[in-house]
């Protein structure tokens, strides 16, 4: 299925897009092919764009001081990514995206998203939606990382995002939990179904 189509049927699913929509999106989208490794966004820019995943598997993540890489966010197919600080700031991002493995996204820059807000009123709607929804689960992972144990979060982890349990490794599921790859190690191997 043609990347386009993917984010059409993801939109779909908020509130049915009409023919006019469908070709406001066709006009005002970037189909982007992004190499295992390459940036979306670096440190130091200004975040100018949502991107929709339409293959891959992307991480969003801060270096601190000592090189340490801190990930807060996967995004894989039928999900969205972008520092959106940074976007709505106009100020330079301290995070990077990076696509995990070979990806393809479909790039909406800041403007043409306002662009739709303005002509379109259904995007206003659809787009506050998966805000809103991207909140609450940033929400719920803060309050688990500040009142649940490391095994907890990770069985949650397992629970909520089975799909990247096989395609991340270790390290990037550990620093996304605020434990050592070691440490993780320890939790599966104490767990009967490893």
């Amino acid at each position: 299925m043609m990347p386009i189509q993917k984010l059409i049927d993801h939109l779909n699913t908020y509130l049915p897009l009409d023919a006019a929509e469908i070709e406001a999106l066709h006009q005002k989208t970037t189909i982007r092919k992004v190499k295992r490794r390459q940036f979306l966004l670096s440190a130091g820019e200004v975040c100018k764009s949502y991107f929709f995943v339409a293959e891959g598997c992307f991480k969003m993540y801060k270096m601190d001081e000592a090189a340490k890489e801190h990930n807060l966010l996967f995004a894989t197919e039928n999900e969205w990514i972008t520092d959106i600080g940074s976007l709505h700031s106009d100020r330079p991002s301290e995070l990077y995206i990076e696509a995990i493995e070979p990806s393809t996204v479909v790039q909406l820059n800041k403007s043409d998203l306002i662009y739709f807000y303005e002509n379109h009123l259904k995007f206003n709607r659809t787009f506050r939606v998966i805000l809103e929804n991207q909140y609450v689960e940033l929400q719920q992972r803060l309050l688990q990382t500040i009142s649940t144990t490391a095994e907890e979060r990770y069985l949650k982890f397992m629970s909520d995002h089975p799909h990247l349990i096989n395609r991340l490794p270790s390290a990037q599921i550990a620093s996304y939990l605020g434990i050592t790859p070691e440490f993780l190690s320890r939790i599966r191997s104490n767990r009967k179904d490893f």
